[in-house]
C-alpha cells in the first residue's frame, strides 16, 4: 500500500492511496483535482473511489469536477452535505478496494458527520494507516464546530485506541500545534523533541503556503514535470511533517493527554471533556494572538487554484 501525500491549497492536503498489485487507486480529500489527476496519470493507477472526511470546502470541493472528469466514480462520505456524494457511509463500515481493507469511523466534533478512514493491505509489510481529516491533527485537533466537547473527546478516545501506526490528517499545522502543546507541557521531553525537528524542516521555496510551491503561478498550465517538480522536490526533502504515528501522538498531543496531570493543571479541570473544551478555548485564544493571516494572499491564493469564478451575468 502506497500513500502519495499531496500537499495544496495554503495547508492543506489530499492523499492517494495505491494498491500496488492490481494499481488501483483510492483518493483522500480532493480540493484540486487537477492536481490529483496529473499524480494519477503520473503514477499509472486506476482510480476508482474518493473517501472524503467531511464537507468543509478545502475537503471537498473538487469532488462535482472529478466526478464529471471521471464519470463512475464512487465518492464516499458519511455527510450528506458533501459534493458529489454517492455513498452514504455508516460507522463501523467495512470497504475493500482490491486488497485494501477501509474501516470507517464516525469522529463527529469539527463537523457532526466527519467520517476518519482506518486502512490497511492484506500480507503487506507497510503499517496500516489512519487518515484523519481535521479530527486529529499533528500535536493537535480540528475546531470544535458541529459537536460538543464530549463528542469530540469520545471521537479522539476512539482513535487514541487504534494500533500506534501512521497518521496522515489533513492540515500542515504541526509547528503552531507544538508551540501550543509546548505551553500546556513545558517540560515534556517529547514536545521539546518533536518541535525541535519541526522547527529544522526545509520550507518551501515561494513563500505564502504549502500548496502553491512550484503551482498555480501564472494563467497558464504549467506541464507534468513542472507542476509536479515541487511535489517530488518535497518528497525528497520530506519537507512535509506528516505521516505523524498515533504511538507519537499519545506522546506529544495534549488533545490525546487530557488524563495527564499536566494537561489538567493547565486547564484547572478533571474531567476529560471539561479538559479538552479548556483545550479548545485556550488554543483559540494562543491562534489569535499569533500573526493574522492576510486576506489578500488568502484570495490570490484561491484564484490561482481555480477556486473563484467571475459572478454571473444578472
Amino acid at each position: 500500500m502506497k500513500v502519495k501525500v499531496i500537499p495544496v491549497l495554503e495547508d492543506n492536503y489530499m492523499y492517494l492511496v495505491i494498491e500496488e498489485l492490481t494499481r488501483e487507486a483510492v483518493a483522500v480529500d480532493v480540493a484540486v483535482p487537477k492536481r490529483l489527476l496529473e499524480i494519477v496519470g503520473r503514477e499509472g493507477v486506476s482510480l476508482t473511489a474518493v473517501l472524503t472526511t467531511h464537507h468543509h470546502w478545502d475537503h471537498a470541493r473538487g469532488n462535482p469536477e472529478l466526478a464529471r472528469l471521471r464519470p463512475g466514480l464512487a465518492v464516499l462520505g458519511a455527510d450528506e452535505r458533501i459534493f458529489s456524494l454517492t455513498r452514504r457511509l455508516a460507522h463501523g463500515e467495512e470497504l475493500r478496494f482490491g486488497a485494501i481493507h477501509v474501516r470507517c469511523l464516525l469522529t463527529p466534533g469539527h463537523t457532526s458527520g466527519h467520517m476518519s478512514y482506518f486502512l490497511w493491505e492484506d500480507d503487506c509489510p507497510d503499517p496500516p494507516a489512519l487518515f484523519s481529516g481535521d479530527a486529529l491533527l499533528v500535536a493537535g485537533c480540528g475546531s470544535c464546530l458541529e459537536g460538543s466537547a464530549q463528542q469530540m473527546y469520545q471521537s479522539l478516545a476512539e482513535l487514541g485506541t487504534l494500533p500506534p501506526e501512521t497518521v496522515f490528517c489533513g492540515h500542515e499545522h504541526t509547528l503552531s500545534n507544538l508551540e501550543f502543546a509546548q505551553k500546556v507541557e513545558p517540560c515534556n521531553d517529547h514536545v521539546r523533541a518533536k518541535l525541535s525537528w519541526a522547527k529544522a524542516r526545509p520550507l518551501p521555496a515561494s513563500a505564502g503556503g504549502w500548496g502553491r510551491t512550484g503551482f498555480g503561478g501564472s494563467q497558464t498550465s504549467p506541464s507534468d514535470d513542472q507542476s509536479l517538480w515541487s511535489l517530488q522536490k518535497r518528497d525528497e526533502d520530506d519537507v512535509p511533517t506528516v505521516p505523524s504515528t498515533l504511538g507519537e501522538e499519545r506522546l506529544y498531543n495534549p488533545f490525546l493527554r487530557v488524563a495527564e496531570e499536566p494537561v489538567r493543571k493547565f486547564t484547572g479541570k478533571a474531567v476529560p471533556a471539561d479538559v479538552l473544551e479548556a483545550l479548545c478555548k485556550e488554543r483559540a485564544r494562543f491562534e489569535q494572538a499569533g500573526e493574522p493571516r492576510q486576506p489578500q494572499a488568502r484570495a490570490l491564493l484561491a484564484l490561482q487554484w481555480g477556486l473563484l469564478s467571475a459572478a454571473p451575468n444578472k
